[in-house]
């Protein structure tokens, strides 16, 4: 999957004993470069968002005693282990290395990274039609940084309800569920755009199959437009433009 996006491209994961997750998997890659892990941002480190999967019941249902005896029947992995930490295995090390796995996944080397360094052919004319209204509609005010996104959170229904057609779900609630506050209902991390031609569908409630469909609704809900069909295509054809290099892991 890493070399497809770093997702499963399912609305909803699939876990253990078939269980279905609440919400739409975003990708491993370049999450090193995100300032919080889940779309709720409940954990701070990716070493932190190990222990989600690891216990959620429609994920793993596992427990670190659990997961931490079947890999310590493998000789080879536990001698390693005592290579490079002194601690040995244990969870601790466990998170430390898978999160050091998933720092280094990282995709350089986007047509967009490539006409940043002065790759003047590197976009064509509709990417660079796309650039100019991403940033003069405002998409690059949460759409920013290093991961063009990744580091803040906003509400899902700026200007539109988001929501107003249905109940929401738990999922819908956002970071709510981790402060408690009234006004972080519906507030989500934005999500990185890298690579986001390759990780449809889109949204936490994976309500977008394309990505045209994911520009439509992000400009009604929150900027309060409605897009021409050519300003959409050319908003896609520049996202497009935002897909890198696979971790060479993936290659």
């Amino acid at each position: 999957m890493l070399a497809l996006g770093g997702a499963d491209g399912r609305p909803r994961s699939v876990g253990i004993g078939g269980a279905i997750g609440a919400i739409n998997a975003p990708t491993v890659l370049n999450s090193g470069l995100q300032f919080a892990q889940f779309w709720d941002g409940r954990a701070r480190t990716l070493e932190e968002q190990i222990d989600g999967p690891l216990h959620d019941p429609a994920e793993m249902a596992s427990s670190w005693p659990e997961a931490l005896e079947k890999l310590g029947r493998d000789s080879a992995l536990v001698q390693r282990f005592r290579e490079l930490y002194p601690e040995g295995l244990q969870s601790e090390t466990v998170k430390r290395a898978l999160a050091t796995f998933e720092r280094s996944l990282l995709t350089p080397e986007s047509p967009f990274d490539r006409w940043l360094c002065g790759d003047d052919a590197a976009l064509g004319a509709s990417q660079l039609r796309g650039y100019a209204l991403f940033t003069q509609y405002g998409c690059v005010s949460c759409h920013q940084g290093v991961a063009i996104g990744g580091n803040m959170f906003q509400r899902f229904g700026v200007v539109g309800d988001y929501f107003e057609t249905r109940p929401p779900s738990r999922a819908d609630l956002g970071r709510y569920n981790v402060t408690g506050e009234l006004v972080d209902r519906h507030v989500f991390k934005v999500p990185s755009l890298r690579n986001v031609a390759l990780t449809a569908p889109y949204f936490h409630d994976a309500s977008a199959p394309t990505l045209e469909v994911a520009v439509t609704v992000m400009a009604r809900h929150q900027l309060g437009r409605t897009l021409p069909s050519d300003d959409v295509a050319d908003l896609v054809a520049f996202l497009r433009s935002l897909s890198g290099e696979p971790p060479r892991t993936a290659r």
